[in-house]
């Protein structure tokens, strides 16, 4: 007797623990999805000496600079610096696997510099750019394709090839696109340091807030991929 009642307590316990989870469920839900929205956006910049911060303090580079702007503007990112300086697309596409954790959320793409100041084939930069892309869309990695273009003593038909490699990637693979990195910059003393390519500290800061609207656009992308799941 004594035991049925034992029995007749505990079932009705578990009922009841079982209703009470079954009400929280959607509440628990509802809070990790909210903890994984409130991570931060983790981006890596990944790309050559433009990237990196060539001649200048680490402060001052690319990605430290664009971290800073993005966080006063109240977005919650981390942007890691993945640039090499003399790196081409297919010096990306060697180290793309290592150099990109798999915890990042997007990256933007910077290469193609260094191929166009070598003369290297567009069609060699083509392929190693459209690897990296697909690379990175296979581990559901955001990405946005930053443009280079050819200097223009390298002939005409040479920036026919090259120039719409990265606008035609990004309408292929459904990437964001800012179509020219420098855009604001290049050629322009004042911007950039003596050796006339790399931009300084002035310049960097043009670049970050040029390419900030863009930037905010990946980050919406990332946290709609959140709304669906609890990567993050």
């Amino acid at each position: 007797m004594f035991q049925g009642r034992q029995k007749s307590r505990w079932s009705r316990f578990m009922n009841a623990l079982a209703s009470i989870l079954l009400f929280a469920a959607p509440a628990i839900a509802s809070l990790a999805n909210a903890r994984a929205d409130d991570s931060p956006v983790r981006i890596v910049a990944f790309g050559d000496s433009l990237t990196a911060g060539f001649g200048l303090a680490a402060g001052e580079a690319f990605p430290a600079v664009l971290e800073r702007l993005l966080r006063a503007r109240g977005h919650h990112v981390e942007i890691a610096n993945a640039g090499v300086s003399g790196d081409t697309a297919s010096g990306g596409l060697a180290r793309i696997d290592w150099a990109v954790p798999r915890s990042t959320d997007a990256v933007i793409l910077e290469l193609g510099a260094n191929d166009a100041l070598q003369g290297r084939p567009p069609a060699e930069t083509r392929r190693s750019l459209e690897a990296i892309v697909t690379r990175l869309k296979e581990r559901g990695v955001e990405v946005l394709i930053a443009g280079m273009k050819a200097p223009r003593n390298l002939g005409e038909a040479y920036a026919q090839a090259f120039d719409p490699i990265f606008s035609d990637l990004a309408a292929r693979y459904g990437t964001l696109l800012y179509p020219f990195f420098l855009e604001g910059v290049a050629l322009d003393p004042k911007l950039n340091l003596p050796d006339g390519l790399h931009p300084n500290a002035e310049g960097v800061a043009r670049i970050a807030e040029r390419i900030a609207p863009s930037v905010e656009a990946l980050i919406l992308r990332v946290k709609a991929r959140r709304g669906g799941s609890t990567r993050g």
